[in-house]
Parts: C-alpha cells; structure tokens; sequence
C-alpha cells in the first residue's frame, strides 16, 4: 500500500525560467530567450555557433515551446554578450533572462510584431509593383504570361522593396549557413531569389521572397499557437489570493506572496489560487483546466486542490502546500517544455534525412544549371532558371516542420488532457505497446480504504455496530480506523469517544462504551477470545476471499458484528483495461505485493485474468522483463508499466513506458515514469496509445506529401514545366497543409 505517500509533486522552478536541466537552478546556468526559435534549424544553428564556445553541446539545452536556450558556462569567462554575438552569427537574436525576475520582460512592438511587419510590406510592395504594368499592359503580361513593354522603374524598385522585406529575417541566416559551409533552406531560397534577380526575374524574386516569409511566418504562428495552449494553462490561475489571518479575518494578496501554510479562502465561482489541501468547507470542483476531466469533483477536508480549478459551490478553505511558481499549473507548462527538447524516433529521422537532403538539391541545382550548357550547348540562362526552380522546391522546410509541428501539438494536447509526456520520444512509445501491467493499490484501486458492508449479528442494527465501531476508533490513525469514522461520518451518526481505550497490538483494540466494556479486532482476536463460530468463520472467510478485510465488533462475551473493508476498484478502471484490449493490448496484467487473494479479487472485477501476487520490488521488475521476451517480435512489442509508489520505481524504469498514476503518486514514481498522469482517470492510458498512434500518423502523412510534392515538381522542372513562383507556391502550400494537419491534434 501507498499509505502515507506524498501526492502528485515533481521538483518545480518558477515559470519564468527554462523547463530543461537548465532550470533547476543549478549554478552555471543561464537562460536566454532567442527571438525566431521556433524549428530545428536555428536549433542547429545555435548548435554550431554556440556550442564550441560554451563546450560542446551537454552545455546547451533548447526549448522550442517557450523560445528559450540555456547554458552551463561560468559568466565570468563567457559573458553575455558573448553568447549574444555566438547567436547573432547564426543569424538569431539572444537577450539573457533575469533569473530573479518574476516575469520575462515585455519585448519592443517592433520585436514582437517585426516579422508580420515586414511580410506585409512585402505583400504590399508586390501588389504596387503590379499596377503600373497591369494598367499599361493587361494583367497576363503584369505577371509574365504574355510579351509586354519594358518593366518601369518605378516597378522596379518596388519588387526590390518586396524582395528585401520578404527576406530580411532570411538573410542573416543564409549568410551563417554559407561562412558554415552547410547548406540549409534559408541559403537555398536565398540563392533562388539572387538568382532570379541576376536573371533580370524581379517579379518573380519578389514572389520567391514573400511566399517564403509567409511560410515562416505560419510555421511562427503554428509553434506560436501550441505554445500559447500551454502558457493558457497559468493565465486560469488567478493573480491575487484571500488569505486569512490569525484573527480571523481575510486579507487579498498577490498570490505570489502567499506562503507555504497559509489559510486561502475561496467563495463559490471563483478559481484557486494556488495548489492545497481542504482544511474546512466542502464544495463541487471544476477541474477541466488542469486535469482534463468533465465531471465536477466533490472536495471536502483531507482533499487536495489545484491551482486554476473553480469552486463551483460552497466556500473552502485551503493550505497552501506549494508557492504560487509552483502550481500545478506551472509543472505542466515545465513537463511540456522538457519534452520538447527529446526528438522521437521520426523526428530524428526527418532532421537526418534533411541533413542530407539539403547538399544533394544544392548540389542537383549546381549540375542542372552547369551539365547542359557546357555538354550539350544548351542556353544558360533557361538552365540556369530551371536550377533556381529546383533550389526553390527542393527547399526542406515543409519536410523539416512535419515533425516537430506534430509534436509540439501532440504534446500539448496530451498535457492539456491531463497526461504529462516527458519527451517526443516517449509520445512515439505507446503507439507500439502491447502489453500493459498494473500495480493494485492506489493504480487499479483507490489506495483508501472504505467500508464496503456492516453485518449486524444477534439483534443489532447495523447503524449500532458501525457507531461502536467508531466510537473505540475515533482517536486512531490507522487506516482501517480512517475508513470507519469515515462512514460513521457519512451517516451521520452521533458518535462518542469510547474511554479507557488499549490497542491490542496487530489485533484490534477494547474499551468502555457507555459503561460497558466493546472490543473490535481481526479474525485473529475473534479465534483468539475463543468465539469464534461456523457462521462467524464462513462470513469472514467470504469476505476476505473477495479481497476484503474483516473487522469483527463485540460488546463484553457477545459478537455484535462484522464490518468489511476494501480498497476498491476505482469506478473506470474496467473500461480502461476494456479499451485497452480494443486497442490491441491483449497481455494485461497485475503485480502487487498483496496477498493473492485480494489481488485475484480485484483483478477480476476490472477484468484482468493474469495476476502475480506476493512482489518485492526487484519481482516486478523481473516480471516486466518476462513480459518483454513473451511479446518480442510481435508487432506492438513494447511494455508499459502502470504504478505509483516507489516500490514501482524500478518496473517504471525497466518498463518501455513507464506511467505514474494516482493522486498519490510518490516522487520516486514520478521522476522514474517516463509519463505522469493528473487526477483520476485510468481511461487515460487507453487515450495515449490512442493518440500517439494519432500522431504517428500524422507525421508519416505530412512526411510523404511533402516529399510527393517535391518529387512531381522535380520532375516538372528537369522537363521544364515549372517556374519559380509556382514552385515557391507549391512549398509555401505544402508547409500550410502539413501546419494544419499537424494542428488538428490539437483537438484530441
């Protein structure tokens, strides 16, 4: 059992700094935010430039969701400005974070909205461009599809205009990746509008530029948007907190300054401010926001409560057990972070192919342009056209974002469901999973025990043995004494505390109610007070073969009672293990350290056949591996593994995908798990495999249309069918699809 065990917590760090080892203040490190980080590319970038000056890539960690890089290099060796400059010459702007500040400072307008800016200048600089030779000429020769007059100067200037705006946030790149000598899709496109200008094609290097930037401009906005559907997560927790004092009465503070042990009231409609456990009042809960779950929840003392979730009804006060930087709320915006600094297996494979991809179309382009010319006379400036074509449509950029878009939103999507993903390589993992084992106590069950029925014997009622019961337990602490006053409790029954009490060690306890003397205890006592009788024996022999634990009640040399309970099955776990069988997870398992009769008990009420009973810690892990080597080879050949204390820690990490689940889920589980699940709901699991199956296929889809587009254009180009704005329009197309089909996870 979890007795005892800390709820869901992770070691957090203020929302302000980087979610990466970064972040976790150790010293040496610093964060930077880097304007335009939003693909792999300037990742790679900063990689070149940064790298060999802090040492080497372990001293540098990058989060793609919040725009942020982190080092680990004294400052009083490699400054700020240098590490500034090192970005500058990978074409990226890097300004330090304030580790003290509360907030990131606000960026200038023209920072911030610099991009869409220059996109429009573009824009509107090209459609001037076009008027003066669409009124001389007709708009078919504006365009170039039909012979017309001399293009006016005036024309003129304005394509430069759009072709230097559409290209000013490319050009500082393309220059880092040539002085690198690795070729990328800022250097390809550059050269394509270089050329096309060299050519005397001014409209059509405008087009190449504008297409381009609005492209880039998309891909900005795509990262932007999953970005912003996590960061809403810490907009729903409210600035400000109630906090009662010492006499009494309620003062309104900025959450940030509420401390750790202080009283937070919240009235009916309002959002908690922070994260802690009831200490009065009683109320139904709205915890959508964080947990992902549509039904309200019922809180009352004892229950804890999260930052951003609503108090529909009912006045609460609660404990802060976490400082407003550390919310839930906020770990998850961190969780997402850290995940979308681990690359999946096809995201690798999409930022290796591109590697190479990139030099062969450089390459290509320079033989298309050369071969025929010199070989065969042909005329330079057509193949030289035709080679600024490929150069255009060769550009990876549609084939470089499948992934990571994806990604992103699949992450998101799973954190704003209450599924904490700790890498892209993890999201990947459940799409293959074919077997799944589960630890009972506080997994499949509860982790609480309650009262699951009260057999009254000799005359007495069942209210009766319950009070008694209650009466000799209401100073306990023991779990079993919990669940009995608990009851009692929701009777409302009128209870009194027995005098004069003695625990029986490991057997029960006696005392005096109401004048004479009651006892309650285990089947052991009842044996051992020689009481015991054949109904006695067969009703708690029943009992405990169904999982349930007996407590026999008596007054002086009579029995009144037996009260059962159990750590019941939580209410979704059977239709969890149902979907899971739907999904192709046929080997479903249990391992727990109880007895194999409660085990067997309640593995049958969820529906699992397979059960091991009896665990030590290092038997779950053995069990794991056992699963692996029976399922090896098949098509969904992974394992997972389903726990929440730490004697699960090392199934959690053996298994292929290990998953914290409970809202008591110990630390040890949660940094072991390579995915932690918020509040209850096994039907989750199920849901990830779903999903990652959903975002498998959606990289794969955008993987093979960006390359089915590519293919027909080079084929189109070498017969020469193609032009440069049509090519840069099939691009700019290609990426807004693989954008919107990577955004429509989003909605899972």
């Amino acid at each position: 059992m979890t007795d005892g065990n800390k709820v869901v917590t992770t070691t957090c760090v203020a929302c302000a700094t980087l979610a990466s080892p970064a972040a976790g203040g150790s010293p040496g490190w610093r964060v930077f935010r880097v304007d335009g980080l939003d693909c792999a590319q300037e990742v790679a970038a900063l990689r070149r430039e940064v790298g060999p000056l802090v040492g080497g890539d372990d001293h540098l960690s990058f989060d793609l969701l919040t725009g942020r890089m982190a080092i680990d290099a004294p400052g009083s060796t490699i400054t700020d400005d240098m590490i500034a400059a090192a970005a500058g010459r990978a074409g990226l702007r890097a300004a330090a974070l304030v580790p003290e500040a509360s907030s990131e400072p606000d960026q200038p307008w023209l920072r911030r909205h610099g991009r869409t800016l220059l996109t429009t200048t573009s824009a509107a600089a090209l459609l001037a461009g076009l008027v003066a030779p669409a009124a001389v000429a007709g708009p078919l020769a504006a365009v170039g599809l039909a012979p017309g007059p001399p293009l006016p100067r005036s024309a003129a200037a304005l394509y430069l205009l759009a072709t230097l705006a559409g290209s000013a946030f490319v050009l500082p790149r393309a220059w880092a990746s040539a002085r690198a000598v690795r070729p990328d899709m800022n250097l390809l496109m550059t050269l394509a509008i270089a050329g096309a200008i060299f050519l005397g094609e001014l409209l059509e290097a405008a087009t190449v530029a504008l297409l381009f930037a609005v492209a880039l401009l998309l891909e900005s906005w795509s990262v932007g948007r999953a970005r912003n559907a996590v960061r809403a997560l810490l907009d729903l927790t409210p600035p400000v907190a109630r906090v009662r004092g010492g006499a009494g009465d309620e003062q309104t503070v900025p959450a940030a300054q509420v401390r750790v042990g202080d009283i937070v009231v919240v009235h009916p409609g309002e959002r908690l401010p922070l994260d802690g456990i009831v200490v009065a009042g009683r109320a139904s809960v709205d915890t959508s926001p964080v947990t992902g779950e549509s039904r309200p929840a019922a809180v009352e003392t004892g229950s804890e409560v999260f930052a951003g979730t609503i108090a529909l009804d009912g006045v609460v006060e609660l404990r802060a057990t976490r400082p407003a930087g550390d919310s839930l709320a906020a770990r998850i915006v961190r969780r997402v972070g850290e995940a979308r600094s681990r690359q999946g297996r096809t995201e690798r494979w999409v930022d290796r192919f591109a590697l190479v991809y990139t030099p062969v179309v450089f390459v290509a382009a320079l033989l298309v342009a050369t071969v025929p010319p010199l070989l065969a006379g042909a005329d330079w400036s057509e193949w030289i056209y035709r080679a600024l074509v490929l150069l255009v449509i060769g550009c990876p950029c549609a084939l470089v974002i499948s992934a990571p878009v994806s990604v992103v939103a699949g992450l998101t999507a799973a954190a704003r469901n209450g599924v904490l993903v700790k890498g892209g390589d993890v999201l990947e993992r459940p799409a293959r999973v074919g077997a799944v084992a589960f630890d009972k106590t506080g997994t499949l069950t509860t982790g609480r025990l309650a009262v699951a029925a009260v057999v009254a014997l000799d005359g007495h009622r069942d209210d009766d043995v319950l009070g008694l019961a209650a009466a000799l337990e209401v100073r306990s602490g023991h779990p079993i004494a919990r669940a009995i006053v608990a009851e009692a409790g929701r009777r409302s029954l009128a209870v009194r505390a027995a005098s004069d009490v003695r625990v029986l060690p490991g057997r029960g306890a006696e005392g005096s109610v109401g004048g004479t003397r009651a006892w309650l205890g285990s089947h052991r006592l009842l044996v051992e007070r020689g009481q015991e009788t054949a109904e006695l024996h067969g009703l708690a022999q029943a009992a405990e073969v169904a999982g349930r634990s007996v407590v026999v009640v008596g007054r002086d040399g009579h029995v009144c009672g037996l009260i059962a309970l159990e750590d019941a099955p939580r209410p979704e776990a059977r239709r969890a293990v149902e979907e899971l069988r739907r999904l192709g997870c046929e080997r479903i398992s249990v391992l727990s350290g109880d007895n194999r009769e409660t085990v067997e008990a309640i593995a049958a009420r969820v529906g699992i056949d397979a059960v091991h009973a009896g665990l030590l810690p290092d038997d779950k892990l053995e069990q794991v591996e056992a699963l692996r080597r029976t399922i090896r080879g098949s098509r969904n050949e992974l394992v997972a593994f389903v726990g929440d204390g730490i004697n699960d820690a090392p199934a959690l990490a053996a298994a292929d995908v290990g998953i914290a689940y409970g809202e008591r889920a110990t630390d040890a589980a949660i940094e072991t798990a390579d995915v932690a699940l918020i509040g209850p709901a096994l039907t989750r699991i199920p849901w990830l495999v779903a999903h990652s199956r959903r975002v498998l296929a959606v990289i794969r889809a955008n993987v093979a249309f960006a390359l089915a587009v590519k293919a027909a254009f080079v084929l189109l180009t070498v017969l020469g069918h193609a032009s440069l704005w049509a090519a840069i329009a099939a691009d700019m197309g290609a990426s807004l699809l693989v954008i919107g089909n990577s955004l429509r996870l989003l909605r899972s």
